[in-house]
Formats: structure tokens, sequence, C-alpha cells
């Protein structure tokens, strides 16, 4: 639209500017002409009459004289006026000869040149014309001002007809004009913005993933080289990524490797360990510190390579669902039992039943036993969990109906630090990067957040404004038997 736009103001512009050129340089010369046929008429009939004028004339041969100059237009449009001294007599009887300029007079007056000046008269535009009678001196000498002075003023209709024409020409050439310069805009712009359309379907192409899209590189001028540009881009950044991808899932096999076998040398080690350490109490008090010892760091390795396993199975994708429906309280109260938590954490659930939905029990349990346990770790007691059903703040509008589990645990410890939140959920991540060696595996929290995701759901960390952190988990309430998921 702006190229249309300016295709139209130049457009417009070059023809007013051409247009007012044409029209003042036409009007110049039909003026001109004009102007010129009526002076040389003018000195002729003047030059033809001078010689019968009798001297000093007379009012009425000045009379008789301005009749006669003013019959030499045969439209009998000439009105004339003739001056010697203090007499002044026109070609029609009465007439005040109002055309007559103190400009024109005082230059007929001045010198022996015929002199002119357009003037408005009656309210249309005349050529007045003034001139002194002269005689040729004796021998030819120097020209004799004979005292009279013939003035005439005609009215310039038909060149006002003329200069009126070639205004309305003017006008009506500015319309094709003005067309052909939109025709010219519209062509313009589709072979400047067809290859800018292109390139823009393209860059969004690359967004959405696909970074096999090229562009057409056509002829060689700037839009082209832009074209041959994104190319080599698009190339060389589907190759980055493709190395990336390859250096990703190398990472990923060797995680999955090495967990996987470090599994069977670890079973064997627990089992070892199970036997030291019911051995300990009969053995002497150094030698128990070194087995506990060993007994502690092997749960601590075995729990951090499950960790590995369960990473290794999100990357790859083959984590799946195994939905149930269930009591969802209900299996609360089982995951703090069995962990030893239910007299260290406060809780408040609904009665038996009143809140069931479909989901992995399996994942529900790893996503309360993690955060449970970090609140325990991290955080300072008491720690409290509460279950209620509500609705995602992240849902829309239109669909406010569908119902919602929301899980909450807190903690009144110092909280976590405001530079830690972005954090909390990646991998490994530590606040103090001092501490070398902690409890957890580091990778607690991010897998509580893909168990989440996996269900459709969102988890949220912050602090409470009393003190300590809460950890927000938002789950979709499964109704649907078809949803339930395949086997690992």
């Amino acid at each position: 639209m702006r190229l249309v736009v300016a295709f139209g103001l130049v457009a417009a512009l070059a023809t007013m500017t051409t247009g007012a050129l044409a029209f003042r340089e036409a009007r110049n010369g039909v003026l001109k002409q004009s102007q010129d046929t009526v002076i040389a008429q003018l000195r002729a009939q003047v030059g033809r009459l001078a010689p019968d004028l009798t001297y000093p004339p007379s009012r009425e041969s000045l009379r008789r004289f301005a009749v006669d100059v003013a019959r030499a237009e045969p439209a009998a449009t000439w009105r004339v006026l003739v001056r010697y001294k203090g007499i002044s007599e026109t070609s029609a009887p009465g007439d005040p000869f109002d055309a007559l300029t103190p400009a024109v007079r005082e230059a007929v007056d001045a010198s022996q040149a015929t002199v002119f000046q357009r003037v408005r008269d009656g309210g249309r535009t005349s050529l007045l014309v003034g001139m002194s009678v002269v005689f040729a001196g004796p021998g030819g000498g120097v020209p004799v001002l004979s005292g009279v002075q013939v003035f005439l003023t005609v009215p310039q209709t038909g060149e006002q007809a003329s200069v009126d024409a070639l205004v309305t020409a003017v006008e009506r050439a500015m319309v094709p004009a003005l067309g052909a310069a939109v025709l010219l805009a519209l062509f313009a712009a589709r072979g400047v913005l067809r290859p800018v359309r292109a390139l823009r379907h393209a860059t969004r192409s690359i967004a959405e993933g696909h970074l096999d899209t090229r562009l057409d590189v056509n002829g060689s001028d700037e839009l082209a080289d832009l074209s041959h540009t994104f190319n080599e881009t698009a190339a060389a950044l589907e190759q980055s990524v493709a190395e990336l991808r390859a250096m990703e899932a190398r990472a990923r096999r060797f995680v999955a490797d090495v967990s996987h076998e470090l599994r069977t040398p670890l079973a064997a080690m627990s089992a070892v360990t199970d036997v030291l350490d019911e051995e300990a109490g009969h053995l002497d008090p150094d030698t128990a510190t070194a087995v506990r010892l060993i007994s502690e760091e092997t749960v601590k390795l075995a729990r951090l390579v499950e960790d590995l396993m369960e990473v290794s199975r999100f990357d790859a994708g083959a984590a799946v669902l195994h939905l149930d429906e269930i009591d969802l309280a209900e299996s609360i109260r089982r995951t703090l039992a069995s962990r030893g938590w239910s007299d260290e954490v406060e809780t408040a659930l609904p009665g038996p039943d009143e809140l069931r939905g479909r989901v992995d029990p399996r994942r529900l349990d790893v996503v309360v036993a993690n955060l449970v346990g970090n609140a325990l770790r991290h955080g300072a007691r008491p720690v409290r969990i509460r279950l209620s059903a509500g609705v995602p703040a992240d849902v829309p509008a239109d669909m406010r109906a569908l119902p919602s589990v929301i899980v909450e645990v807190t903690d009144s410890g110092p909280g976590i630090p405001a530079d830690v939140l972005p954090y909390v959920f990646e991998r490994f991540y530590k606040s103090d990067s001092a501490r070398t060696r902690t409890e957890g595996s580091g990778l607690g929290l991010s897998i509580t957040e893909e168990n989440v995701r996996m269900h459709g759901g969102t988890i949220r960390a912050a602090n409470r404004p009393e003190g300590g952190a809460v950890f927000t988990v938002e789950l979709p309430l499964r109704r649907d038997e078809s949803e339930s998921g395949g086997s690992s």
C-alpha cells in the first residue's frame, strides 16, 4: 500500500508539475500571439491614418481618427481613446475608458515605444495598448512626436477560452496518469514483494522446525542476493542442528548405557552392603563406621542411577503413562506412610473418594515424594501438603468447565533465593556452587516436572509472603477410559 501511495503521489506531483509548466508556456504563447497581432494591427492602422490628421487636430478630427482606428477590427471589439494635449475622444460616444491605467499613460508620455498591459475590465481580462503618433524627421532624421496618443483596449475572450480549455485538458490528463501510476505501482509492488513474501514464509517454516526450507534464487539483484544468503544461512543452521542432535543423541545413549551397565554391579553391591549392615553391630567401631558409609554411598549411587535411567527414558520419548482412576487423597497418604513421613508432614486432604481422577499412580507417587522430600531436606518444619479441586490458572475462559486437581507442598524454611527460582527445575542445578555433595541426586525436581508435564499439568515454585517455599502442581482430572496409556 505504501508503494502504491508513493507511486500515486509521485505521479500526481509529476502530472501537476508538467501540467503547470505546459499550461504556463501555452498560456504565454497564446497571449503573446494575441498581443503581437493586436499591436501589429494597431501600428498599421495608425500608420495608415495618421497622415490624414490635421495639425493641430480638432476634437472632431480626433473622434473620427479614433473611430477609423477601431474599424480595423471587423468584430468591433476594439475601444479606442485618442488624446492630444488636453483633448480626449473615444471611438464610442460617452465611453469613460476606465481601462486606462496611470502606468500605461505615464509610459506613453515618457517614451516613443508601444507599451501594453493586461488589465481587468468589467470582470474580464483585456489587453491595453498605448502608443504615440510620430512623424519622420526632416530628411529621414530623428522621429518627431506629434503629440497625439492612441490607447486601445480589446477583450481577450477568445484567449481566455483557449486558456480554460488548456486547464480542462490538464485536469483530464491527470486521471489516466494517476491510473497508470497505480497500475505501475501494483506491478512494481508485485515484483518486489513476491520474493519478500517468499522470504517471510520461509522464515516461518524455519521457525516451525522445517530446516530444509530453501528459496528459489532468480536474477542478480539485491533480493536475489538476500535469497542466496538466506539459503546459505538455512543450510548452515540445518547442519549445526543436525550435529547438535547427533551429539545429544550420543550423550543420551551414553547416559542410558552407563546407567544400564551400572545396575547389575550396584545390585550386587546393595546385596553385600545389606549383609554388612546386619553384621555392623558385631564389628569394631571403625570398621562399622566404614561399612555404614559404604552402605549410604551405595544407596545414593543406586538412587542416582535410577534417576538417570528415568531421565534417559524422558529424553528418548520412551516414558508413557499407565492411567488408573484412583482416590488421590489416599494415594498421597500411602506415599507419606511408605516413607515414614506421616508424622512429619501436616496434611489437608479430602475425605475418602471425595476427589478421584485418572492418573499414573507410580508417577504421582514420585511427584509427591520428591516435593515432600525436598521440603523436608531444604526447608523447615512444619511441612504441609494440601489437595484440592480447582481450575488451572492458564486455562482459557471458554474451557473453565474442565476440572483439575491442585497439590500444594509448603514448608516454613527460608524460602528459595530469588536468583535460584528460575532454575529450580533444571537438572543438577545447585544454588550453592561450593556445595559439591548433596543428599539428593540433583534430578528430583526435574523428574517431577517431567512427570507433571506428561499428565498435561503444570508445576510452579514460589516463596510465601509469610516465609518458606511453596510448590504448586495442577493436574487435569481425566475421566475418559480411552485415555489409558500403553506399557513401557
